[in-house]
Formats: structure tokens, sequence, C-alpha cells
């Protein structure tokens, strides 16, 4: 049996219009996007942006026991906005998906993974006369994914489904916009603006009467410090609000010194299974996360866990299949409010599907903490693979604990995305202390 895997990073229905995108964050999309490797299985078809570094693919397969020349990659010619990504076009392409059919014939395609299950690949898989094995395609066919990815549409969602979401609202106008903003202030709160479509708190500004306010999950704060400041950032950031095409915006109270969470789950016909939750690292904006969390309590970790499985249902009922991750805050009174579902394959997914799942032992499982971060420079990907390894600090499954290298950023900046696997978060830290030594100067 074959899966048909499709490494889809960064579509419209996850940041909007890739017009707007700057090529560097393209690039790096495209270098996460071969984290796709993680789910690969003998025998597999995988669709990248571009054909896999023969260090990287040799890395992972050593890892996850895979056959690698067992495997098939297909790459389709660049698109209207190149070949960083795999945009709507370039999967629509006839010369591609010829050679896809090539690739797959003689193998039964018993699943259709995409990291995001949007419209595009719900064409693609009926046109290859496989859209059985695509789950939720009559959802994703007909738009789904855009509608379980706004940050607008969650807010109904959620409401809907009596889970906490922070005092706010969702504004289609420039008063609109100005009146929300104004009325979070006036109370005493920090305000969260947020673009419909978008990624990692790159769509994200705070607003306050007070400049001093830390961001977090935003690139910057704005001072506000009256009404008629509100109207002028209103008019200035609108094309930016509405993401250039006429989105709607979403206006919500910023709790500081909140502890960022979240909780996975694999939707499916019959209901949602936890995959895993853990806790976001932000500087200012996302960069990695611990994952199982470290500031809540069992109490706030299972109410976390409970509240998310109720987004979950409603997704489930409307027909979206697949992985959710369901986004929250934990305020310091001990309050859980959530703000976004990412329903696809996000950048804490392989964390359990493969590190989790596939490289720690049964025993392991559930008692070692995992400590990703990104942005560590080295000489190469190799290098680095053989630096770790003579330093004895590469993952080892007889323990369950080393470093792993989840992405190669290379191509973009010349870093890694690392993983810390550990018996607890103390160890864990001690582990990337030893590992940032190791590439220090």
């Amino acid at each position: 049996m074959t899966t048909l895997c499709i490494a889809n990073n960064r579509t419209e229905e996850m940041v909007g219009d890739l017009a707007g995108t700057p090529p560097a964050e393209l690039l790096f999309a495209g270098c996460g996007a071969q984290r796709m490797l993680w789910w690969a299985e003998d025998g597999d078809v995988l669709v990248l942006p571009w054909g896999p570094d023969p260090e990287y693919l040799a890395y992972v397969t050593g890892l996850t026991g895979v056959r690698a020349d067992s495997l098939a990659f297909v790459v389709p010619p660049p698109g209207a906005h190149g070949d960083q990504v795999l945009t709507a076009d370039r999967l629509a392409d006839p010369g591609f998906r010829a050679e896809l059919r090539r690739a797959l014939d003689g193998r039964t395609v018993d699943e259709v993974l995409a990291v995001s299950p949007n419209g595009a690949v719900a064409e693609l898989a009926e046109a290859l006369g496989i859209g059985h094995a695509m789950p939720g395609r009559p959802f994703a066919a007909q738009g789904g994914n855009a509608l379980v990815n706004s940050k607008a549409g969650f807010r109904a969602l959620a409401a809907g489904a009596g889970v906490p979401i922070p005092p706010g609202r969702v504004a289609g106008s420039p008063a609109e916009v100005e009146a929300a903003i104004e009325d979070l202030l006036a109370r005493g709160h920090s305000v969260m603006v947020k673009v419909e479509y978008q990624a990692g708190g790159l769509g994200n500004e705070i607003l306050a009467r007070d400049e001093k306010v830390e961001p977090v999950g935003a690139e910057r704060v704005v001072p506000l410090p009256d009404r008629a400041a509100v109207a002028a950032y209103v008019a200035e950031r609108w094309t930016w609000l509405t993401g250039g095409r006429g989105q709607r915006v979403v206006v919500e109270r910023y709790f500081a010194d909140s502890a960022p969470l979240y909780a996975e789950f694999v939707i499916g016909d019959t209901g949602a299974v936890l995959s895993g939750c853990g806790e976001m690292v932000m500087r200012p904006v996302v960069v990695g996360e611990i994952t199982p969390p470290v500031t809540p309590d069992a109490g706030a970790r299972d109410e976390l866990v409970r509240e998310a499985a109720r987004l979950c249902e409603a997704l489930r009922v409307i027909g979206y299949r697949g992985t959710v991750s369901a986004d929250a805050v934990l305020t310091p009174e001990g309050e859980i409010y959530f703000h976004e579902t990412n329903a696809r394959l996000t950048g804490s997914s392989h964390l359990h599907h493969a590190y989790a799942g596939r490289l720690l032992r049964p025993e392991h499982r559930g008692s070692r903490h995992l400590l990703e971060l990104a942005g560590l420079k080295v000489p190469s990907f190799a290098e680095a693979v053989a630096a770790i390894g003579a330093a004895g600090l590469a993952f080892d499954r007889e323990s369950g604990t080393g470093v792993l290298f989840s992405s190669d950023f290379g191509p973009a900046d010349g870093s890694v995305m690392y993983c810390a696997v550990a018996e607890g978060p103390e160890a864990a830290r001690a582990l990337e202390g030893a590992l940032l030594a190791l590439f220090a100067g």
C-alpha cells in the first residue's frame, strides 16, 4: 500500500495572497516542506517543491528505517510564484500529472496525505482517480480548508461550540475595526489585531495605551494613546489588516505574560484522537516549542485538551478530516482562551508523529520531553550531523535521548532546526546548551 505525500507548505489557505509573501519567506517554507520525509514509509510517493537533498534524505530515512531507494519523488515545474512552494498551478501542470501517474503506476494508493488538504489537492486526487484515498475530500473540494484556517471563522466556530475565546469581535469595515479596538483599549486592555490568513504570528500586531507591553505572538507593539491615534492606525494599516483583498479583521484582548499552548488532534470519521500538546517558544513570534508543556498544571492541561476536543468535534461534524492544532493561551490568572485552529500538518506534527510515534521506544513514550527550536547556524547539514555524532549528542534509540535535526534550512540561511530529547525539561535545556556550545563561534 502507498501513501501519496504532498508537501504543500504555505498555501493561500494558510497565509493569504502569496503574491505579497517575501521570497525569503517562501524559501523557508520550501525548506520546511521537506519535513514530509518524516511521514514517508517504504514505497511511498512524495511530491515536493524541489528534490530532497541527499544528505537530509539519508539522515531522515536512517532514523525512520525507511529504504530511501523505495521512495519516488515527483517535482512539478515552477509556477507563477516560482519553485519554492507547491502552489495550485504547479499541482495542476499537465506534465507533472503525467509524471505522477507514471510514478503511481502499479501502486495501490490507500491515502493522500497533504500538509494542507485544500481544494487543489482534492482536485489532483480526483484527476488521478484516487479521490477515495483523501480523507475529507468532499469538504476540501468546496473550499473547506479556507473555512477552517480562517482566524475570523474560528471565532464563530468556537463561540458556537461554547469554547472560551478572548473578548473581542470580527470586524469588516474601518469603522468597525476602530470601534472594536477602542472599546478594549478604553477598558484598560491591550489588543491583538489579526490578519485573517497568516501563520506563525506574522499576521498579528499588539496595540496598547502603554508602549511598554512586551510583544509575544506578534512582531511589534503599537502605542495608541487615544481614539484619534486608533483611527490613524486603522487608516494607515488597512491594506495590511485585510490581507490586501478585503479580508475580515480579528480584534481581541491581548493577555500579557500568558503561556502559549496547543493541543493537536487527528480528526477521522468517528472522532478525534489526541496526538499531543505543547508549549510554544516565542521570540517574539513562534520559534519552537516544548512538548509536553511545562507551565500548565494537570488541571489546566486537562482543560486544554477537553476544550480542544470540543473544537475538533465541531470541525468533524462539518466535514474536515486530518490534523488540527488548537492554539490557546493560559493567563496568569489560570484562565485558558483559544484563539485559532490550524487545520493542516503543523510545525508540531512531526514531533508527535515521527519522534514520539516512530523513533521513541514504547517504554520511553510519555516520559520524554522534546524541546525544538529553529535558527542554529551550522557549516552544513552533513557537518552538523557528523559533529553531534562525534560529540556523543546524537539521538540514541536505546536511551531515547539526544539531539535530532528536524529541518535543514541551509538553502535559506545556513541553519538547522534542532530537537533536544531528554527525560525532563531541565535535561532538555542542558542538552540544548551542550549543542549550542558545540557550534558556538
